[in-house]
């Protein structure tokens, strides 16, 4: 008799299992909340779907278990999750960062070929269904939904965390987890855009540049990164902000003054922009300071940037400037302080920080130590990665993990 396996929740992670089971020879069901499997997986790498990185390393990774961690990397790697893809239909395109997305760049190609393979083993889909509980009955689960109680001999958790809330990713997986005595790590929004404490973000929101940003607290630098940054009326996004968003917040959350430091020219060290912009200011004569500032940096910067080096500055020559304002303007383009107050909710973030604790989860299995037959797998763990592609490719590791050992008879 074939061994029954439930899936909660038919994001990535659960795709994944639920294929690796049915193909080791499981009966296979997923619980889906919402109308359709793998909503979220469309949204991913701007719909282009960023599956995996073959620069992957634990460094790319935050929990307060990293060799758990590793051990599932190294178990379902890199190569193993290409060839996976290339066997289903997808065929990579890999970018110099190491960034891989299907050679079509549309996130629908992964999630179609996923769905070719539920239909082609005929997966069982119940779909906008809640799973209010579960309970171990008589050696089996209970799967108690809005709908009815249905019945598996083993559970796979791959509910998400509560980034995309949009998605059906509520949390309803640490709940669950609860019911059978995990420990769950408290959860904030990863990498997602910062709010900041200034009065002049509206006059230039919108605007973008390629700069280096970093954040720190009184006493300690938390993180840099380097890319695009994208100034909002709320705040400050881009690829770097997301990328030092998840430790940023978590000093926030411990109740520490943040701020960011942005540096507008990262290939110049501050002599040599001082330097261009005496040069500039003499070629320029003619022209007023604000003048002189176009063509150099985006025009919306120009008066704040002034008013924030210079103070009350007056529509004078930029020959007026002196050595002490010219180095005052220079300390603002490499490093402009700004304090963080905030971050984005639940619907912008990207990946959740925090889950159910994997001090009790088997990490070759990823079995429950404390309820046999009861797997996880995915966001709903303490597991999340930087931008890259690392977060899906732990849905894959997980997922596959978790799908091959709950249909694995002993």
């Amino acid at each position: 008799m074939k061994t029954r396996v439930a899936i909660i929740g038919g994001g990535a992670a659960g795709l994944m299992a639920a294929i690796v089971a049915s193909r080791n020879g499981a009966e296979v069901c997923i619980y889906e909340k919402l109308n359709r499997v793998g909503k979220k997986i469309l949204a991913t790498g701007n719909g282009r779907c960023n599956y995996t990185n073959i620069n992957t390393s634990i460094r790319d990774y935050h929990g307060k278990n990293l060799s758990f961690i590793e051990n599932t990397i190294n178990s379902f790697n890199i190569e193993n999750t290409l060839d996976f893809f290339e066997d289903i239909g997808i065929y990579p395109y890999i970018e110099e960062n190491g960034k891989v997305y299907p050679y079509s760049l549309q996130a629908s190609s992964v999630l179609d070929n996923l769905r070719y393979e539920v239909n082609k083993y005929k997966i069982k889909e119940i779909l906008e269904r809640n799973v209010k509980s579960l309970r171990k009955n008589k050696g089996q689960f209970d799967i108690i939904t809005d709908g009815g109680i249905f019945n598996a001999d083993k559970v796979i958790i791959c509910t998400g965390g509560r980034a995309g809330s949009q998605y059906g990713c509520t949390g309803d997986g640490y709940k669950f987890a609860e019911m059978f005595g995990h420990k769950i790590i408290n959860q904030f929004p990863a990498l997602v855009q910062l709010k900041l404490n200034a009065n002049y973000l509206k006059k230039i929101s919108g605007v973008k540049f390629d700069g280096l940003v970093s954040s720190s607290t009184d006493m300690v630098k938390i993180r840099e990164e380097e890319g695009e940054i994208l100034f909002t009326d709320y705040g400050i996004s881009g690829p770097p902000i997301l990328q030092i968003s998840r430790e940023t917040i978590k000093h926030l959350y411990d109740k520490q003054k943040v701020c960011i430091s942005i540096d507008m020219f990262p290939n110049f060290d501050k002599k040599t922009l001082y330097d261009l912009l005496s040069e500039r200011f003499i070629k320029l004569k003619n022209k007023t300071i604000e003048e002189s500032f176009n063509g150099l940096i985006n025009k919306k910067l120009i008066p704040v940037i002034l008013s924030l080096a210079l103070n009350e500055y007056k529509e004078e020559k930029c020959t007026k400037l002196n050595k002490k304002d010219i180095y005052s303007i220079v300390n603002i383009l490499k490093e402009w302080k700004i304090e963080v107050i905030g971050h984005n909710d639940w619907q912008q973030a990207q990946t959740t920080a925090g889950g159910v604790s994997v001090d009790d989860i088997d990490d070759k299995t990823l079995e429950s130590k404390k309820e046999p037959g009861l797997y996880f797998a995915g966001e709903v763990l303490d597991v999340d990665g930087d931008c890259g592609g690392f977060n899906l490719q732990w849905a894959w590791s997980s997922g596959y993990i978790a799908g091959y050992n709950a249909s694995t008879v002993i």
